[in-house]
């Protein structure tokens, strides 16, 4: 049980801060990259984030090969 409540807390530590680093972003006025599409209509605007979540992508390969390529050391 001790591992599980561990897990809990660390798990919504890193949800926290993932959500108020999003928001700090979005404060600063990050809307997106060039390439991600936008569709707008009266009622309804729908985001395709394309371009950013290849990006976002490429970023966390990269740190989550240089974190096992460390921890390997």
């Amino acid at each position: 049980m001790d591992a599980i409540g561990k897990l809990l807390l660390g798990a919504g530590l890193m949800l926290a801060a993932l959500g108020g680093l999003i928001w700090a972003i979005s404060r600063l006025g990050f809307r997106g990259l060039p390439g991600d599409i936008i569709y707008r209509s009266d009622r309804v605007t729908i985001y395709f984030p394309i371009v950013t979540m290849l990006v976002l992508s490429l970023l966390m390969t990269l740190a989550l090969w240089l974190w096992q390529w460390v921890r390997r050391g």
